[in-house]
């Protein structure tokens, strides 16, 4: 069931959101050669600390999972999609490196993801991360009162299948709120017009996942979480948690 949000628990969401881009942002700038994920994992902890904000992925244990997850950050590397467990290998030149991340502040929580490049970047890496961010903003334009969850999708989709690549099946965004994962489901394909109407109140967070190789196949690691792609291609995603309002949509992850 869909939970609408008030103006103040949108402002209340914003405030976790807020921690989210905060904690994004020092990734990113600590993110360089020879840093290992784990590392970044505690810069992003040391974020959550500060803020007196807790982590909703620490622990969690859907039921795929064969363990709790064990950080704060998914780390993903290269061929590895999303959920990558943070680890002790040290980020190499031109690693293309995407993150997501959540916080829950006074019962709240923001999630938002990141891609990008360390060291020398590849020319396809960077229009893989910039084609990414451009699935993400068309989405999150048509979060607005009067469309429908099929309008997000279709605009996400085109942009991803417009520029070659291929989209995880089965994976998407969905709603967000005193959970990490709340009704309804946000797929990053489909058609316009279809779909749950959206309506003022809804937080949803929307999510592109690229795939370089253009197909839509994955492989999961050994420990249950990490997906990669079946093509050993690169992957970017990237996210935002984005409230449906009257005056449009409202970006509550930016730092």
């Amino acid at each position: 069931m869909v939970q609408l949000k008030t103006d103040k628990q949108i402002d209340e969401m914003r405030a976790a959101g807020r921690v989210v881009g905060r904690s994004l942002a020092a990734v990113r700038a600590a993110a360089r050669v020879g840093v290992t994920p784990r590392a970044l994992d505690r810069v992003a902890r040391g974020v959550l600390a500060e803020a007196g904000a807790s982590s909703p992925f620490l622990g969690y244990r859907p039921r795929f999972a064969p363990v709790p997850f064990p950080a704060t950050a998914c780390i993903s590397v290269n061929d590895a999609i999303v959920h990558g467990i943070p680890d002790d290998r040290p980020l190499a030149d031109g690693d293309l490196v995407s993150v997501d991340f959540g916080a829950r502040l006074r019962g709240w929580v923001g999630d938002a993801a990141v891609s990008f490049t360390v060291g020398r970047p590849r020319p396809a890496d960077l229009r893989l991360v910039e084609t990414a961010e451009a699935a993400l903003a068309a989405g999150i334009a048509a979060a607005v009162p009067g469309n429908r969850i099929g309008d997000i999708a279709h605009a996400v989709g085109t942009v991803c299948r417009s520029a070659g690549y291929g989209i995880p099946d089965g994976f998407g965004g969905h709603g967000v709120g005193r959970g990490m994962h709340e009704d309804p489901g946000v797929p990053n394909e489909g058609r316009p017009g279809r779909g749950m109407p959206l309506r003022p109140g809804m937080v949803l967070a929307i999510e592109p996942m690229l795939i370089a190789g253009g197909t839509d196949d994955y492989t999961c690691d050994g420990d249950g979480w990490t997906l990669r792609t079946a093509d050993g291609s690169r992957a970017a995603h990237a996210e935002h948690t984005v409230a449906v309002t009257a005056a449009g949509p409202r970006i509550l992850t930016a730092p």
